[in-house]
């Protein structure tokens, strides 16, 4: 796999997007990193769904699928804007290379929608995160476009789906008829107890990993059955086996409290052997899955200190993802494939003047 940058050409900067020209300010270490996060992101996201596109039937998850494809060209035309400003090498991302749009139907268009609502969240997350690191004026204009086109992506994959039956909402509690306060002795005691009910905001976060270990599990699925590495086919029977297990405790612990599970996508993948996708880019999917959901369960326990088993539940499946990241990382190394973050300067270098 040819994994060299082709920067002879790089895009003109756009006009339907201009940006301040800031002279003098360097990027900070927080906005390099989080531009090329971005790069890495919409560069991978542009192959996949340049690949559903092919694929698709459904002509209004078409028509979601051509907006998150624009989107994502979007986002790369204005980092590459900054980088040519600041001189800064364009990362390689994904490339044609890494996928093949002749492949056949690996998903439904079921679970491609599910898969494009999924990934809106994850990115409303993290372009919120970056907007709070960037001080910038062209940067921080960059993540609020960046804030506002996943929560579009979002709205529309979730309208799609409520309109053909396909969206699984969170479970309904009673509403309380009064206000409640905890007694110290008895909310103290309860803490440790595996008896103490959930509460709405420990369903909320139970329900929401256990409907995302169900897309991951049928990505698993399917990755599984296209990769050409055989180390990679076994890394994603292991990532099966890890969110089938995490789907089971989540699904028990909602069943104990009499509260209904969410679906399952297993359904949603085609027996096809032919890999739409390189080994990088779904290894690399994977890896960014991983990170993503890790944070996820790390929130979760946070907001469990008044129910200790169920943050000893998430710690414990953290710890897993976590493992599971490390070895994809190992894969992604040995194969020469990792492309790294921009570094820091060695111990001794000349240190930048900060602006």
């Amino acid at each position: 796999m040819d994994l060299s940058v082709n920067q002879s050409n790089p895009p003109t900067p756009s006009k339907e997007y201009p940006v301040e020209i800031v002279e003098n300010i360097s990027l900070t270490s927080s906005e390099i990193a989080n531009l090329w996060a971005s790069w890495m992101e919409s560069s991978i996201k542009e192959r996949m769904v340049q690949y559903f596109l092919k694929t698709v039937v459904d002509p209004e998850i078409k028509k979601v699928l051509e907006y998150t494809l624009s989107i994502a060209r979007k986002h790369l035309q204005r980092i590459t804007e900054i980088y040519i400003r600041e001189k800064h090498p364009i990362p390689r991302g994904f490339t044609a290379e890494d996928v093949n749009l002749e492949a056949p139907r690996l998903f439904s268009d079921s679970f491609i929608i599910s898969f494009l609502a999924d990934m809106a969240r994850s990115r409303l997350d993290g372009y919120s995160t970056a907007l709070q690191m960037s001080v910038r004026s062209d940067v921080r204009q960059y993540f609020t476009e960046c804030v506002a086109d996943p929560a579009e992506i979002y709205n529309r994959s979730v309208s799609v789906m409520l309109s053909k039956g396909i969206f699984t909402r969170w479970p309904q509690i009673r509403v309380p008829e009064k206000l409640n306060f905890a007694a110290k002795q008895n909310f103290l005691s309860s803490r440790i107890s595996k008896q103490k009910p959930l509460n709405s905001i420990h369903v909320t976060h139970i329900f929401f990993n256990l409907q995302r270990n169900h897309l991951r599990k049928a990505l698993f699925t399917g990755f599984g059955q296209v990769a050409k590495e055989e180390q990679v086919r076994q890394y994603m029977q292991k990532g099966k086996e890890i969110a089938g297990k995490h789907i089971e405790i989540f699904s028990t612990l909602l069943l104990n409290n009499n509260l209904p599970v969410s679906m399952a996508w297993e359904s949603g993948v085609t027996d096809s052997k032919i890999a739409p996708f390189s080994d990088l880019l779904m290894l690399q999917e994977v890896r960014s899955m991983n990170v993503i959901l890790a944070a996820n369960y790390a929130k979760a326990i946070s907001i469990s200190g008044d129910k200790q088993d169920l943050a000893g539940d998430f710690a414990r499946l953290m710890a897993e993802i976590l493992k599971h990241t490390g070895e994809g990382l190992n894969l992604l190394v040995n194969n020469g494939w990792y492309e790294e973050p921009p570094q820091a300067e060695e111990p001794g270098a000349p240190v930048n003047t900060v602006h």
